[in-house]
């Protein structure tokens, strides 16, 4: 590699849930930030924890073979009101971290300020700010859909913009 020459980088970022989890991936070459998928992988509420979380890891599983990501990011649960909505959400994150670790990869965990921070240079933006500028940071005609899509491409924008893990690696 000629010096000075980086290395086009493919970030996974992660918006977790039971129901919904986002999943926007997006390549960092040099300053340029190219999307190239999004979505989400839902879980169908009628099935057992076991039966979901299974459900997620297997489509992460088909996710990162799929685009082999440099870095995968993924948000972290800051604050919930609701007890049981922090716990579904804290097994996610724990199905998600455990992926992306069996798959050799390190994964970056950003709170809401950071990544609200990193998107919008406000730390209190508001989801709509934060969607207008994902779209406009990744030259989009149109705000991804759905909203867990859009939420995830923000903490791939904010892993682009950042080396820093919490491991301390």
């Amino acid at each position: 590699m000629p010096i000075g020459k980086k290395k086009i980088q493919t970030i996974l970022g992660i918006d977790p849930g039971l129901a919904d989890t986002g999943y926007g991936i997006i390549t960092l070459d040099n300053n340029l930030l190219t999307i190239i998928d999004y979505g989400s992988i839902q879980t169908d509420k009628t099935l057992s924890l076991p039966q979901r979380l299974q459900i997620l890891t297997d489509k992460l599983d088909q996710l990162i073979r799929r685009h082999r990501p440099d870095r995968i990011a993924v948000e972290e649960l800051f604050f919930c009101k609701n007890v049981k909505t922090a716990l579904t959400i804290g097994h996610a994150r724990g199905v998600i971290l455990l992926t992306a670790i069996k798959h050799g990869i390190t994964p970056l965990e950003f709170t809401p300020l950071q990544i609200k921070q990193a998107v919008t240079g406000y730390g209190k933006a508001d989801k709509k700010q934060i969607q207008q500028m994902t779209k406009a940071i990744l030259n989009l005609k149109s705000i991804p859909q759905p909203d867990d899509a859009a939420d995830a491409l923000a903490v791939a924008i904010c892993a682009s913009n950042n080396q820093i893990n919490i491991y301390g690696q």
